[in-house]
């Protein structure tokens, strides 16, 4: 089983279901996607339909598309989704809509080069911009509403460890790098706690030193 990831630096989205395998004790290999020359994005398009990365390459077939890898690997490794059917529910809508929203916060707190997921030396000032600012609210009101009443049995978003914090994990990292204060769009402590929880992540942080 083989996962192609885009640049560790600044893949977002590659971040994500290697988090998931990772966690689920997956036995898998990481290949870097090349994008260099022609040939390398045929290459690409030739194993991801969408021609993007992720693609996990499972018995000769390719899965793309981070959310769709991430349900691939819940259906064969128990325990990546919350137990409760309610809290499991919000889980898949909170990663959903991390999946196609917030569109405001990828554009003008994205990943570059010169702008890491992984650095935690490196620092830009938050963008001032209304719909940034809506984003950004909705982002910690979303994360406090999640781990108020599902939260408090353990540290991650829904008490233990979920796909939903493989989904945030590189939001915590555009809150460090962009200087974004949770307690400044409503944070009461708790959302701040549980970002700093996501960097310190034994897995993120081996993600970190690869990259």
């Amino acid at each position: 089983m083989e996962l192609l990831i885009g640049p560790r630096r600044v893949s977002t989205w590659s971040l994500r279901p290697w988090l998931v395998l990772k966690r689920a004790g997956a036995a898998f290999t990481t290949r870097d996607a090349r994008y260099a020359s022609e040939e390398d994005r045929a290459a690409l398009r030739a194993v991801s339909p969408s021609g993007y990365v992720p693609v996990l390459t499972v018995a000769g077939e390719q899965i793309w598309d981070s959310l769709a890898i991430c349900e691939w690997a819940a259906e064969r490794y128990p325990g990546l989704w919350p137990v409760d059917a309610t809290a499991r529910a919000l889980a898949r809508s909170a990663c959903s809509e991390m999946h196609s929203g917030f569109q405001a916060m990828r554009n003008l707190c994205g990943t570059a080069p010169d702008r890491p997921l992984v650095e935690a030396g490196i620092r830009f000032e938050t963008p001032s911009d209304p719909a940034l600012t809506r984003d950004l609210d909705r982002v910690v009101g979303l994360l406090g509403q999640m781990r108020r009443p599902f939260g408090d049995g353990g540290e991650w978003l829904f008490g233990d460890w979920s796909i939903a914090d493989a989904f945030f994990t590189p939001v915590a990292a555009r809150f460090r790098l962009y200087q974004i204060d949770p307690v400044d769009h409503g944070d009461d402590g708790e959302v701040d706690a549980y970002l700093k929880r996501l960097l310190a992540q034994p897995d993120y942080l081996e993600w970190s030193v690869a990259a």
